[in-house]
């Protein structure tokens, strides 16, 4: 059998996420290439290695055998590279990342910045997911670092506190929200809303409006918290953004914040491992700095 390494990041990913789709995005792969990788896969090795139904795929006893033996190689090439790392000047290294939109956005760009530029010969590869797809992908080994709220399942990690990221409703200030302190998220659902293009943050406030019987209504999506909060200063509709980012908007943007009652919106944020013995020494370097720099 003849699998090399993008083959089993592909697997892993796709018994994770239960998915040909989901794996093969996770992985940076189309979905006929990641198909035909699996396909030569199963021929390369005469066995059937995934079970396909209605809701998606689950490995075969030969699919089990091969996701544990996949975790060991992968973890052992990382620690080979992140070893070598420390004794050849001109090697290169990469530590890869999983985060949810907020911690991306607000709480890693500064530390990682100085950090990079204490370990020039490190690369980062930083990815957005949800936060029970983060948990699910550290778990795997499809990532070293992950950075989750505590609504993912994270008993089999170690985890570090991180920073506490609070959302906020915006809105213009002659909206009628100005006036309170507070709101649920039930109470607005039948408002208009200015969503975020494409982020694991929208994808959360989704579920939870539906969670609620309910669907977001919509009008236009930005592709960032400050050109959602010009629309909502502009009375376009409410958005919701995390507090940190009100406090970056330029002067000529006059908005009124309100903080969501729901638990959800609150959320303490963590600094995740598979395990500390498992990581490479760029990426247990990097661990240990992130948590020096909690923000609680």
């Amino acid at each position: 059998m003849r699998f090399d390494l993008t083959d089993l990041r592909l697997f892993l990913a796709v018994v994770d996420a239960g998915s040909i789709t989901h794996g093969a995005a996770a992985a940076g792969l189309s979905l006929p290439a990641a198909s035909a990788r699996l396909r030569d896969m199963e021929v390369e090795g005469s066995v059937k290695l995934l079970e396909r139904g209605r809701r998606g795929v689950t490995p075969t006893e030969a699919g089990e055998s091969l996701t544990h033996h996949a975790r060991l190689i992968l973890r052992q090439m990382a620690q080979m590279r992140g070893e070598l790392v420390e004794h050849a000047r001109d090697m290169r290294a990469t530590v890869r990342i999983l985060a949810h939109t907020v911690a991306i956005t607000e709480f890693l760009p500064e530390p990682l910045a100085f950090w990079m530029a204490m370990h020039p010969q490190i690369d980062l590869e930083i990815r957005e997911r949800q936060s029970t797809e983060i948990a699910r992908a550290v778990s795997g080994g499809l990532a070293e670092i992950g950075v989750l709220s505590q609504a993912a399942t994270t008993s089999d990690l170690q985890t570090r506190p991180f920073a506490i990221d609070r959302l906020v409703v915006v809105a213009a200030h002659d909206d009628e929200l100005a006036a309170r302190k507070h709101v649920a998220f039930a109470d607005i659902l039948s408002r208009q809303f200015i969503g975020l293009m494409g982020s694991a943050l929208q994808d959360h406030l989704d579920a939870q409006a539906i969670s609620l019987g309910a669907r977001l209504k919509i009008r236009v999506r930005m592709r960032s918290f400050e050109g959602i909060c010009r629309m909502a200063a502009a009375g376009v509709g409410l958005g919701i953004v995390p507090e940190t980012a009100l406090s970056r908007l330029p002067g000529s943007i006059h908005i009124a914040s309100v903080r969501l009652l729901d638990v959800w919106a609150t959320r303490r944020l963590s600094i995740c491992i598979h395990g500390e013995e498992e990581l490479t020494p760029p990426a247990r370097n990097l661990f240990e700095y992130l948590t020096s720099t909690a923000r609680l």
